[in-house]
């Protein structure tokens, strides 16, 4: 993610105007650097626990990774995790809906403790935030009307508008490798979706899981480019340097790998969606992919 928080903002001009009040008294730069990373909002573990409530930031529009059901329930694939989680603290699980350009925001200004919401491990966003061990593998998709079905991004027509949302992987990528390709941006899945059927755009680019499942669910629609750059993993966030939380999300990936509880959650969330045949394709179990 290459755009700057508005506090990391802040805090770097504090960082800046201290280090050269200490330099005109003779001071040390280094003090007040340490003094800006200790300064960030988070919960530890112990903390967490104590608090009763674990805060999840989860997806309440992207149907069947995080969503609200007809009842007013958080359902999907984060959601389940984020369950098992908070059972596993002892804690309650406070869901916090959030939107994909708002993930590290949200734990940067300690709206939430963990992120569950799709969130591919990308070297930008790790410096931001820090991730725990995969538990999906993904990469980019693109999605078209079959009145006229894209099935390559060279000699794209200058004329066409390429949906994607703010935040995402797929914004990215496309703005680096196809610069040329003009973007209609939106802030959340729901309404890139209605971009798309609504006929705003040529195409839709998006995580390959997510327009796969738009085609599934919607009729008209082919996902021409299942596959676009390289394969990534998604993974729970923390904020930067909340080690003991990070530490344990990772001792209980591991453990829950123990008893293959990812595929159990594909098969009570996604199976309706996918089918068998992508299980074991999108299922990263204990945190060890294929790679």
């Amino acid at each position: 993610m290459n755009k700057i928080s508005r506090r990391a903002f802040l805090l770097g001009l504090g960082a800046v105007s201290t280090a050269a009040l200490l330099s005109a008294c003779g001071g040390s730069a280094s003090s007040s650097s340490a003094a800006a990373a200790d300064s960030d909002v988070f919960r530890t573990l112990d903390e967490i626990k104590a608090d009763g409530t674990v805060n999840i930031g989860v997806f309440s529009d992207k149907n069947p990774f995080g969503y609200v059901d007809e009842n007013g329930e958080y359902q999907g694939y984060d959601v389940y995790f984020a369950r098992r989680l908070a059972e596993d603290l002892g804690v309650e699980a406070n869901f916090v809906s959030t939107e994909a350009a708002n993930r590290i925001e949200y734990l940067q200004t300690g709206k939430v403790d963990i992120i569950l919401a799709n969130f591919t491990v990308t070297p930008e966003r790790a410096e931001e935030v820090d991730f725990a061990l995969p538990y999906m593998n993904v990469a980019l998709g693109v999605i078209s009307p079959d009145s006229n079905v894209i099935t390559s991004l060279d000699n794209w027509n200058a004329d066409n508008q390429m949906i994607v949302i703010s935040g995402t992987t797929a914004e990215t990528y496309l703005t680096k490798e196809y610069p040329d390709i003009p973007l209609q941006k939106y802030d959340s899945y729901a309404t890139a979706k209605n971009a798309l059927e609504n006929g705003n755009g040529a195409a839709w680019a998006n995580d390959n899981t997510e327009v796969i499942a738009f085609a599934k669910q919607n009729s008209g629609y082919t996902v021409g480019i299942p596959s676009l750059g390289s394969q990534d993993t998604i993974a729970p966030a923390v904020s930067k340097g909340n080690t003991t939380l990070l530490d344990w999300i990772n001792d209980e990936i591991k453990s829950l790998g123990e008893e293959s509880f990812f595929h159990k959650d594909y098969e009570e969330t996604l199976v309706d969606t996918y089918g068998l045949d992508y299980e074991d394709e999108l299922v990263v179990e204990g945190g060890e992919t294929n790679a």
